[in-house]
């Protein structure tokens, strides 16, 4: 499980074959990441299969080392994957330790689907960032209510229809791959889980 606070930004080194390697820009936490351990990448729940400076493209540093992953063909479908190339950002977060505090609201890592961004307008001390759903997701949308947007935990501002907004603030936006999107951009979607338990059992 996670909670939406992105800890670092990785850099894609390798994208091929089914095969995601990818460098942090920072060391993820005082201990260690391991092999078999869960890392949210853009919001979806990936296992580490590899560390080090083996693969290709990769250095090793003295805090930092090569995360690798596998990419399932569900993986691709369901995610915005498929448009990285080597030298994208994405935003990186581990699970949450059982004593750790929750910074945003719950997150799986398990993405729904793939929304759009509509427009960037710059606002006093934040930046309003618009996005796009696929109209069958638009009954998630609640006003106030919590999303996850390429694994970030974001607030839904005025839904209306498949659209919504969400007001960024400047340390959000330094610390992500939010500064560096543009309208057009897909990013992975994951809906409050709380709400769609709810429907599921409603609707039984």
């Amino acid at each position: 499980m996670f909670t939406g606070i992105i800890e670092a930004i990785g850099e894609i080194q390798w994208m091929e074959s089914g095969v995601l390697v990818l460098m942090p820009d920072r060391e993820l936490g005082p201990d260690p990441v391991r092999v078999g351990e869960s890392i949210a990448v853009n919001g979806c729940c990936l296992t580490i299969v590899g560390l080090g400076p083996r693969f290709p493209g990769v250095q090793a540093s003295a805090t930092r080392i090569g995360l690798k992953f596998d990419l399932s063909p569900e993986t691709m479908a369901r995610t915005s994957f498929g448009s990285l190339v080597r030298g994208s950002h994405v935003n990186l977060e581990r699970s949450m330790r059982a004593d750790g505090r929750f910074g945003g609201h719950i997150v799986q890592g398990h993405v729904d689907t793939t929304g759009e961004v509509v427009s960037l307008t710059p606002s006093e001390n934040s930046t309003i960032i618009r996005f796009r759903v696929p109209q069958e997701t638009e009954k998630y949308l609640i006003d106030k209510g919590s999303i996850a947007v390429d694994g970030i935990s974001l607030t839904v501002v005025e839904p209306a229809g498949s659209e919504f907004d969400t007001w960024i603030i400047p340390h959000t936006i330094e610390n992500t791959n939010l500064g560096e999107r543009k309208p057009g951009d897909r990013v992975n979607l994951e809906f409050d889980a709380i709400a769609r338990y709810v429907e599921r059992l409603l609707g039984r």
